[in-house]
Parts: structure tokens; C-alpha cells; sequence
């Protein structure tokens, strides 16, 4: 499907995966670091692995991710304004990526909706453009996607899966897919099943 779903009900899909990825990626942000959060559920389920990772930078235009991370000791959060869009609580548009773009950030988090051809979408023009600012502001780029973002479509495309850094999936991803994707070059990781944060 090409319609993007609500924040609220993509905070259900795929919640014990996301959570995997979430405290797999986690391991990559170190003390001390500026870090870009994007807006999506996967990012927001990598919050409790953060209080042991102060003290950090968080960057993100996620409503709900900064009202997740102001109660953190040691966190600075430097969030990003710009036109709100109800649908997702996050703000989007020229004036978030302009923010974005006058910054330079350790790392960045990203999920998209959709990964087809070896290429990430998202349905969004303006969500598009917000993580591609942020992917292009930050040294290091971490996707995070479950295996269900490869049966998707979406529109937009934000890049290629070989420019990041890394692409963590989780451990529903079948073997010979992850295979087939790292003899094409793409770095990827399988999260396993998480311990308690």
C-alpha cells in the first residue's frame, strides 16, 4: 500500500522487532556523541538503551522522542522546528531541514517505510527530504529496518542501502536475503532478541 500509516498505529507493527533492532543499534552511540534521531517508531523504541550512553547530544524533529528523552540525566536535546505535522508528530518542511543542514552530527538513525531495489522510500516528499538532511549532515548512517519494509512500496526515494554505513534488520529476515544483500555490498546486521535495557 502507498498510504502512509498513523504514528499511533505503526507504534504497534512489528514492535518486538523494532525493539531488537532498537537495542542492537544502540551499541553504536557512544558517550559524548551528537546524534541525529529521526521521527520514526523504530528510532523511538532505541530510548531505553540511551540513559546508559550519556552524555549525549540528541537531535531529532520527533515530538514524542523529546518528550521520551527530557527526563534522561546528562542528555541534551536539541530539537528541530519547522512547519508540526499532526499525523506523524514530527516537524517537517524548508525551515526543519535548513536546522538540520547547519549541523553536524556524529551519527544518525534512520527507519523509512519502504526498501525496494536496493533503494529506501518513504511516501512522504517532505519526511524524504527531512531524513535525507540528516543523512547528509552526520559522519556516520545507521538504517534500521525490519523485514517487513521490504514487502512495502512507497514513493520518494531517499537513497541507496550501500550509502549507509550500516543497515540493521532483524532476525525474521530470511538468510539467503541478507546474503544476497551483503554479496551486493550493503553492510548489514541481524539484531537478535534484546536483554532488558
Amino acid at each position: 500500500s502507498l498510504i502512509e500509516a498513523s504514528d499511533v498505529y505503526l507504534q504497534t507493527r512489528q514492535a518486538q522487532e523494532k525493539r531488537a533492532i532498537a537495542a542492537h543499534a544502540a551499541h553504536y552511540v557512544e558517550p559524548g556523541q551528537a546524534v541525529f534521531f529521526d521521527d520514526s517508531t523504530t528510532v523511538l523504541q532505541m530510548v531505553p538503551w540511551l540513559p546508559a550512553r550519556v552524555p549525549l547530544t540528541a537531535i531529532t524533529n520527533s515530538l514524542i522522542l523529546m518528550e521520551a528523552l527530557k527526563g534522561i540525566a546528562d542528555l541534551t536535546i536539541l530539537g528541530l522546528g519547522g512547519q508540526f505535522h499532526n499525523w506523524c508528530n514530527a516537524f517537517m518542511g524548508p525551515m526543519t531541514t535548513a536546522e538540520i543542514r547547519r549541523l553536524r552530527a556524529d551519527l544518525v538513525f534512520l527507519s523509512m517505510s519502504a526498501i525496494m531495489d536496493d533503494m529506501v522510500f518513504h511516501q512522504s516528499p517532505e519526511m524524504a527530504e527531512t531524513k535525507r538532511a540528516m543523512f547528509d549532515s552526520a559522519s556516520r548512517r545507521i538504517l534500521l529496518a525490519d523485514h517487513s519494509k521490504f514487502d512495502r512500496r512507497a514513493l520518494y526515494s531517499m537513497g541507496g542501502l550501500r550509502e549507509f554505513d550500516l543497515v540493521i534488520v532483524d532476525d525474521a529476515m530470511p538468510a539467503a536475503r541478507v546474503e544476497e544483500m551483503r554479496a551486493r555490498g550493503v553492510k548489514i546486521e541481524v539484531a537478535r532478541a534484546p536483554k532488558a535495557p
